[in-house]
């Protein structure tokens, strides 16, 4: 594909996830039908205002419409400074058990750009229907990974809802494995309330059978150690 055909499979992406049709999108840029239908076929080759101001529309940083770094780049920004499982890692997948919906939730970490201090930017795709256009999505977040020597630390704050943020925590980053365990901290909606949760991290895309769904739900011995330290503790 090229650079033009992804950026507009990205916008056709994020425009189904705010359930826009093609006209409510054209009518908030002050464009044709047509010419948004282009900019997505990737056939009209789009200019900077143009990409602000359909980013805008679409309540995404424009930075979400570009094509990401070659993975081999990206990899090699990571590769030094990383600890073990996120080394050499420009994205990574999470999953965790809904119990008000009762289903198993994908998530995707992407657009891993290192920062300083061992600090990297990160985004966060919540609830992602198929890890193939995980663009669309529940939610997204954007914010801050941090590695230090026993935890890696993900502040995150919800793009849609600002006032709504997140953190995630992750036990021993440098003991490699192909999946980690980590603590989830936020605000549910559904009802309003402060929650966590265990999520798990993976280096690849997981199996999703009967296995993956024991493994995300809350477990006896969860509850054991729940009442033993009166904390929910993830290891």
């Amino acid at each position: 594909m090229s650079v033009g055909e992804k950026i507009g499979e990205k916008i056709h992406a994020f425009r189904k996830a705010r359930q826009l049709t093609l006209g409510e999108l054209a009518e908030k840029i002050c464009k044709s039908k047509s010419t948004v239908s282009k900019y997505e076929s990737g056939e009209i080759t789009l200019d900077i205002d143009t990409l602000y101001e359909i980013a805008k529309a679409l309540q995404v940083h424009i930075d979400q419409l570009f094509c990401p770094q070659p993975e081999v780049v990206r990899a090699e920004q990571n590769r030094l400074d990383s600890p073990g499982f996120f080394r050499g890692l420009s994205t990574f997948y999470g999953y965790f058990y809904d119990g008000r919906s009762g289903q198993l939730i994908r998530c995707v970490f992407d657009e891993i750009t290192p920062l300083e201090n061992q600090q990297y930017h990160i985004r966060l795709y919540m609830n992602c229907k198929e890890f193939s256009r995980y663009q669309d999505c529940e939610n997204t977040y954007e914010g801050i990974m941090e590695h230090y020597d026993a935890l890696t630390y993900i502040s995150l704050r919800n793009q849609e809802t600002p006032m709504e943020k997140a953190s995630l925590q992750v036990l021993a980053p440098y003991l490699d494995a192909p999946v980690k365990w980590g603590l989830w901290n936020g605000l549910s909606s559904r009802p309003m309330m402060p929650i966590a949760m265990k999520m798990l991290l993976a280096k690849q895309p997981l199996k999703e059978d009967e296995t993956l769904l024991k493994m995300v739900k809350i477990s006896k011995e969860d509850i054991r150690l729940l009442k033993l330290y009166n904390m929910l503790p993830v290891t």
